[in-house]
């Protein structure tokens, strides 16, 4: 994360799952082509599935690992005496849960950046030293799914060495047929080379990209470490967390929430109460998210905010405001004869007629709040439309 948010020694990173990579669910290709080390070469690995991501070393250069070259400064060494990296690993692996680790190339305080930096970024002291010895050894050692790059920003990739590191890393690595990464690569990179693109720090695209990117966002606004002094007015509700999920999803995105435990690894409750939250929302309708994929349609720009998505031939709209009169009103579905329509978490099929001009109207369930299977984003799953 970019300069003045607040850092952390052990930041997690939860993926609530988004849409399905249009080029399948985990990529596994490395058997069927070579890699050079250039960027025509190396974009385009799609995007997984379900994944937590840890950061394996933020920009103050504390690892969570026994680095074996950050002597005295890593989680084995000081503070909890353990290797978190391989404990969370071993962890998710037993859950069959991917497994992402973020890693910043730069390090604030080191002297041989600072000394590269002074240099003009000619010399690649700390590249050679540091940066890629630890890359390879957390490959090596730990055979993450996905490395999720950071602290890019100052220098072109040519600096970090990053389409050399990257080309081994898709041929000759031991995670070469499955292992996908982000963006952040190099000044030069952000939005433009790399397997998904982050693009920016909360990024939401305002319409159907190109390639495959996820939005990486935290439960604290204000942070993504935590912070004893935080208040209730800088946390995200569940309303608009949801809203995001459901926005990036049908924008065929993925969702990165990150949540910063304690300095004794604690998840504070009120983060405990939002991903406990959304988890209670998608046991109702991930059936809209999981393995899904964009529709032709994204959106309804209505007085109602309604977002698709769509799993082979059925499509999900998802309303975020139910509508006063209780008539949902939707301008893209076409219907057919064979047209049905349920809300996800209700038995029976909803009331709809065409609307003369356009779409269709929808009689949404005459219940109370309580009553409705959730009280935020009902999904409606429309079969035997176009």
């Amino acid at each position: 994360m970019r300069p003045g948010v607040l850092g952390a020694a052990l930041l997690l990173l939860l993926v609530l799952r988004a849409a399905q990579s249009r080029r399948g669910a985990w990529p596994r290709h490395g058997a069927h082509r070579r890699y050079t080390p250039d960027w025509k070469s190396l974009d385009g690995r799609p995007l997984p599935a379900w994944y937590v991501v840890l950061t394996a070393k933020h920009h103050e250069g504390f690892t969570n690992w026994p680095s074996p070259v950050s002597w005295n400064w890593n989680s084995q060494d000081l503070g909890p005496h353990r290797d978190l990296v391989g404990e969370l690993g071993t962890a998710l692996r037993k859950r069959n849960i991917r497994y992402g680790l973020y890693h910043s190339l730069l390090e604030w305080f080191h002297p041989l950046y600072l000394l590269d930096k002074k240099n003009g970024f000619k010399t690649q002291y700390f590249v050679s030293s540091k940066t890629m010895p630890e890359l390879y050894d957390l490959v090596n050692r730990y055979k993450p799914d996905l490395i999720w790059s950071d602290g890019e920003w100052e220098c072109p990739d040519t600096y970090w060495n990053s389409t050399d590191f990257l080309a081994w890393l898709y041929n000759d690595s031991p995670v070469k047929d499955q292992v996908v990464v982000n963006d952040r690569w190099g000044q030069n990179c952000s939005c433009h080379h790399g397997g998904f693109y982050n693009c920016q720090d909360k990024y939401m695209p305002e319409s159907l990209p190109g390639h495959k990117w996820e939005m990486c966002t935290s439960v604290d606004k204000l942070s993504w470490g935590y912070r004893r002094n935080m208040v209730m007015a800088s946390i995200a509700s569940e309303e608009e967390i949801i809203s995001e999920l459901v926005q990036a999803v049908s924008l065929g995105g993925n969702y990165l929430l990150n949540i910063g435990p304690t300095k004794d690894g604690v998840i504070v409750p009120i983060f405990q109460e939002r991903l406990l939250a959304v988890g209670k929302w998608l046991s109702i309708s991930g059936e809209a998210i999981y393995a899904s994929e964009p529709w032709r349609v994204q959106s309804d720009k209505n007085t109602t905010s309604v977002w698709y998505t769509s799993k082979g031939p059925d499509v999900y709209a998802i309303l975020l405001r139910w509508p006063e009169d209780g008539v949902l009103y939707l301008t893209s579905p076409k219907t057919t004869l064979t047209t049905k329509i349920v809300m996800l978490g209700l038995e029976g099929d909803l009331k709809w007629s065409p609307n003369p001009v356009q779409g269709l109207l929808i009689s949404l369930p005459q219940l109370p709040l309580s009553a409705l299977p959730v009280k935020f984003a009902w999904t409606l799953k429309l079969t035997g439309v176009k």
